[in-house]
């Protein structure tokens, strides 16, 4: 049997998709609240198991990719630890000033992750 091609713009339509019925269209609607057309409710039913599986697993990453941002204060401040505990003046910079070159990039990744603004779910994107 042949594997089932995944079509990009169902997988699409999927992830911007509110499951919730609605009685005024008799259509799902967008996250964003809008109704789905009768075109998109007919596009969206025929999904194969192959693109509801990819939903899943693109969700699953996303969900992960927010559970890191949710912990990433706490992991940021679990590796500047061992920093802090030798000075005796506990700042941001002097703790940087310990480090190496490849324990400054590991800050700098950490910082930039935990100060950017939260993604939103986005398909084929996680």
């Amino acid at each position: 049997m042949p594997e089932t091609e995944i079509r990009p713009h169902i997988v699409a339509l999927l992830c911007d998709a509110d499951f919730t019925y609605r009685p005024d269209t008799n259509t799902w609607s967008h996250r964003d609240g809008r109704p789905f057309t009768k075109e998109e409710q007919a596009t969206a039913l025929q999904a194969t198991r192959a693109e509801l599986e990819e939903l899943k697993a693109q969700h699953s990453r996303y969900m992960e990719y927010k559970r890191t941002k949710d912990e990433a204060l706490d992991a940021l401040q679990r590796f500047l630890a061992p920093f802090m505990e030798q000075l005796a003046t506990k700042n941001l910079g002097n703790a940087v000033n310990l480090m190496n070159k490849d324990e400054r990039a590991e800050f700098d990744r950490r910082f930039r992750f935990m100060t950017e603004p939260i993604r939103p779910f986005t398909p084929h994107t996680f």
